[in-house]
């Protein structure tokens, strides 16, 4: 089945749950641009936002949050800040202990695609998805363009295939292979 077979499907499956995790030590509800513009867009776009988050860059409210988001039935979850060096940002650390799949793409290409807006300052950033007990997650930094870039160059395009990806359990059937069974006699 081809990339643009999948998305089809995909889009036929209806809104997707998702959760948005801002890692800060110091926004509020109120001062959090990030999470903000993603309710806003997840909303528009039909899905459903089951689980927010305001968290301080702790490796253990990391977990916690991404059990939490299990919990609360996300199919992706959408984490922000704390993908830096600086000794405080433990995100990536403590998120690249927990996901038990990868995709190394989102990573390069999102720091690709920040080359752009902030030069060669794009490989500091610890971008990271994959998928953790059949949730995906995306870890992007904090900055507002960074979200902003995540989500409408590479998350929104996709977010139905992936989600569809997560829950496909058997092998397309022959007619969505666009062929007939061949009997074994």
């Amino acid at each position: 089945m081809s990339h643009q077979e999948h998305q089809q499907k995909a889009n036929g499956r209806g809104p997707i749950p998702l959760g948005v995790v801002t890692v800060s030590d110091t926004r509020t509800t109120e001062t959090d641009l990030n999470g903000q513009f993603l309710r806003r867009e997840v909303a528009a776009a039909g899905h459903v936002l089951a689980f927010y988050r305001i968290i301080e860059d702790e490796p253990a409210q990391v977990a916690t949050a991404l059990d939490a988001a299990i919990v609360a039935g996300v199919q992706v979850l959408l984490f922000n800040g704390g993908t830096g060096i600086s000794q405080r940002d433990t995100t990536y650390d403590a998120l690249a202990q927990k996901l038990e799949k990868t995709l190394p793409g989102f990573g390069e290409i999102f720091r690709m695609l920040s080359w752009e807006q902030v030069g060669a300052a794009a490989m500091l950033s610890r971008a990271v998805a994959g998928v953790y007990q059949g949730m995906a997650v995306f870890s992007t930094p904090g900055s507002h363009k960074a979200v902003v870039l995540a989500w409408e160059k590479l998350i929104a395009p996709e977010l139905a295939h992936i989600a569809w990806e997560l829950v496909k359990t058997s092998p397309p059937s022959p007619a969505e292979r666009g062929g007939s069974e061949e009997s074994d006699s």
